[in-house]
C-alpha cells in the first residue's frame, strides 16, 4: 500500500485488506459483539424499551431535525452507519437493534463503509419489498428491502451513501404475508425467496460474509404475540432457533440487524424473552 501514490486507489486497497482481515476473524469465530440500539419506530422515538440496553451497548439516539419523515430517518441512520463501521474496523460483529426494518439501511451502509460486502438473509413474515407503486397502505416500513436492492425511491439509501445490493445476493425467507403486487415483484425478481426457514438448511450458503436481518414478526405469533403487524403461521421458536444455530455454526455471520416487537403489547414479557433468546442463538 505504501507504494501506491493515488489516494483513491490506496483507499480501495486498504478497504480490501481490512475486509480480508475481518473475514479471517470471522473464520476464527472469536469476534466480540457490539450492539447498537436505535430506540425509534421510523422517526418516532419510543421509551418503552429504555431498560433494554446493556452497559456495553451503544444507544443511537440523535436529535432529529424537524421536517419530513425520510430526511429525519437519514439523520438517524447516518450515525447508525458510523457506529456499525466503527465496530467492524475494531474487529467486532455489529448487531443493530431497532424498532423497524428501515434501520437495515443504516446497517448495510455501515458494513459497506468498513469494506464488508455481505450476502443478505432476510427473516420476515412480510416482504418489505413494496414501492410507492405497489404498496396498498403507503407504509414506509414495508419498503426497506426493495430500497436496498435499488427498487423504488432511493432517498434514504442515497442519504447514507448505500451501494445497491444485487438482488441475487438476497434471500428472503418466510415472507408468508405479501401484498398482491409485492408478491409479483418478489416472484419476478432475482431475490431467492424461501417460503420455509428450514429450507435454508438444505440450501448451500453463499461464500463470504453473511448479514442476517431478523424481523421478530417472523416468529409464530402463538409464541411471540406482541407484534404490530402479526401474520398467522410461521416458524416456532424451536425451529427458528435450529436455523439460527446452523447459520451461527457457519462462521460467516458478519452482522445482525433486528426489528423488535411492540413493547406496549408485551405486558408479561414473553415476546421479549423469545426474541432475545433467538438472537443469542444467532450470535453464539
Amino acid at each position: 500500500v505504501r507504494q501506491l501514490r493515488v489516494g483513491r486507489t490506496q483507499t480501495t486497497v486498504c478497504f480490501w485488506l481490512q475486509a480480508v482481515r475481518f473475514e479471517e476473524v470471522l473464520r476464527a469465530q472469536d469476534m466480540m459483539v457490539q450492539t447498537i440500539f436505535t430506540p425509534f419506530f421510523l422517526d418516532i422515538r419510543f421509551t418503552d424499551l429504555d431498560d433494554l440496553p446493556q452497559a456495553d451497548w451503544i444507544v443511537n439516539d440523535p436529535e432529529l431535525p424537524p421536517g419530513e419523515k425520510q430526511p429525519r430517518m437519514i439523520a438517524l441512520y447516518e450515525p447508525l452507519a458510523e457506529h456499525v463501521a466503527t465496530a467492524v474496523r475494531a474487529g467486532k460483529r455489529p448487531v443493530s437493534v431497532a424498532g423497524d426494518c428501515c434501520a437495515a439501511i443504516g446497517m448495510l451502509a455501515g458494513l459497506q463503509r468498513a469494506g464488508v460486502d455481505p450476502n443478505l438473509i432476510w427473516f420476515d413474515a412480510h416482504g418489505d419489498f413494496n414501492t410507492w407503486e405497489t404498496t396498498p397502505s403507503g407504509f414506509l416500513g414495508g419498503m426497506p428491502l426493495a430500497m436496498i436492492v435499488g427498487r423504488g425511491e432511493q432517498m434514504m439509501p442515497e442519504g447514507v451513501s448505500l451501494k445497491t445490493l444485487p438482488e441475487w445476493r438476497v434471500t428472503l425467507t418466510d415472507g408468508r404475508d405479501l401484498d398482491a403486487l409485492e408478491a409479483e415483484a418478489v416472484a419476478e425478481s432475482a431475490v431467492n425467496h424461501l417460503a420455509l426457514v428450514t429450507d435454508l438448511a438444505h440450501t448451500p450458503l453463499p461464500e463470504g460474509p453473511l448479514w442476517i436481518h431478523f424481523d421478530a414478526d417472523v416468529v409464530n405469533p402463538l409464541e411471540a404475540p406482541a407484534m404490530s403487524y402479526p401474520a398467522e403461521g410461521g416458524p416456532s421458536t424451536s425451529v427458528l432457533g435450529e436455523v439460527f444455530q446452523y447459520l451461527a455454526s457457519s462462521g460467516q455471520v458478519a452482522g445482525v440487524s433486528v426489528s423488535l416487537w411492540n413493547p406496549q403489547l408485551d405486558a408479561v414479557g414473553s415476546t421479549r424473552k423469545a426474541v432475545l433468546n433467538l438472537l443469542q442463538l444467532l450470535l453464539d
